[in-house]
């Protein structure tokens, strides 16, 4: 049942519209997908209607058992809200690939992707989330999506201000909510509700935009996203950046057969209207005032020589596009052009990870990460490929024994539809499963 406040506050904004709104969030939710270039063609059973503000978008006409898909765990594609891959209209528009990006509140990891995926091989990505729990959630889909130009940060948005300030080409603020627009598909979002939290969401989200603007180049780009309908938390939010901390609300182009609605300012996804779930986004443009530029520092961690470095620069695609850090027995590859950068946030923030892992010392040699099969930079010819049926691929995902196959000695590549999945080593008399423990299908 929705909170009788909710239906009222919504008769007010919306009028005799309301009413539609609360059929539409009483209906079946919408399962949407958004692919990964890892793998061209998904065998799913979809919808004729495409999602049209995403190329890579598509509805499905049900929602499959993903756990039994190991394309879904090897980052093929990822499962996300229809109305939220509309932050890739605000990029086209105003972000150049080039830009180096924060997304400030990125678990899971849905518009992180997305963003990663819109900036390629050209930009950075900083993907940060602030609660812990989450925080593994999210650098475990940025590994299985794959792209090397993404570092991952545990800091709060005060921090960025300090330590970063005017470094950010572009910063998206999903900002946390009150939930409204995920009533239709979280009965705890029901729940929750209440004006007080509106209220409380409100200062929130606020104190997070005054502390993370210094991060923002002048002239620089914010997304500012909730899944809320209010407008406290939405129109009166966007109004108070322009105002208060200074900058121009753009219009963003869309074609009306969309089913957005235009706030004032900024932008709706009402479930009635558009195919999806709720979602508020609005862009603005910090005034571009004389600042000081910011200036990479030499990074506060010492790297240690990297062992192995040549046997390992044979596993990528590119090896000269990859920078090497050893840090104990792990190495990490990350992008070659933004090295000082990365090099200084890891020495300055609480990194998860930069760029993807892709070895370890074991024993007298370097052994491939988990991560280094995710990675679209591997050469894939640089180990025995073993292509899996899907009963052992599953098996294999569960972290379960491995049957008999006759494989060299040493790493192995183990791929299903030709996508890898990850490794397993042959030791002689076993092949031992290497996918990461905490990874592992716990029910199916």
């Amino acid at each position: 049942m929705l909170p009788i406040e909710f239906l009222d506050s919504m008769r007010q904004q919306l009028g005799f519209e309301a009413e539609q709104l609360f059929r539409a969030l009483e209906s079946e939710p919408i399962t949407s997908i958004r692919l990964n270039d890892k793998k061209d063609i998904l065998d799913f059973p979809c919808d004729i209607e495409e999602v049209p503000w995403h190329e890579d978008g598509y509805y499905l006409l049900d929602r499959p058992q993903f756990t039994l898909d190991p394309l879904f765990h090897a980052g093929c594609y990822y499962v996300q809200e229809a109305s939220s891959m509309f932050i890739q209209q605000a990029l086209e528009q105003f972000v150049d690939p080039h830009s180096i990006v924060l997304d400030l509140c990125a678990a899971p990891g849905g518009k992180a992707t997305l963003i990663s995926q819109y900036l390629a091989n050209q930009g950075l990505l900083i993907a940060n989330e602030v609660v812990r729990q989450r925080v593994f959630i999210l650098s475990e889909n940025i590994q299985k999506w794959g792209n090397g130009n993404t570092v991952v940060t545990h800091n709060d948005a005060a921090t960025f201000g300090e330590k970063t300030a005017h470094l950010f080409d572009c910063i998206l603020v999903d900002a946390p909510c009150s939930g409204e627009g995920m009533f239709r598909k979280d009965a705890e979002a029901r729940e929750e509700w209440s004006v007080k939290n509106v209220h409380l969401c409100a200062e929130r989200q606020r104190k997070i935009l005054m502390d993370v603007w210094d991060a923002l180049k002048p002239g620089g780009i914010l997304i500012y996203s909730t899944c809320t309908f209010n407008r406290e938390e939405d129109e009166e939010n966007v109004e108070w950046i322009a105002d208060c901390l200074g900058g121009d609300i753009l219009p963003v182009n869309y074609d009306p057969s969309w089913g957005i609605t235009e706030g004032n300012p900024g932008y709706h996804f009402y479930p009635h209207l558009a195919k999806g779930e709720g979602f508020y986004m609005a862009v603005v443009r910090k005034y571009d005032d004389d600042y000081v530029p910011f200036k990479i520092r030499e990074s506060k961690k010492k790297s240690l020589p990297v062992e192995f470095e040549k046997e390992m620069r044979e596993w990528l695609i590119n090896p000269d596009e990859w920078a090497i850090r050893q840090s104990d027995r792990f190495m990490t590859a990350y992008p070659m052009e933004y090295k000082a950068l990365i090099d200084y946030l890891w020495g300055e923030l609480t990194c998860i990870s930069t760029g993807f892992g892709i070895g370890e010392i074991r024993g007298k040699g370097a052994s491939p990460q988990h991560a280094l099969a995710m990675a679209k930079a591997l050469k894939k010819e640089a180990f025995p490929n073993v292509e899996l049926s899907l009963d052992i691929a599953l098996s294999y995902l569960r972290t379960e024994a491995l049957p008999e196959m006759h494989v060299p000695l040493g790493a192995i590549l183990l791929t299903y539809e030709n996508v890898p999945l990850g490794f397993a080593k042959n030791v002689g008399n076993r092949l031992n499963n290497l996918y990461p423990n905490e990874w592992r299908i716990r029910k199916l």
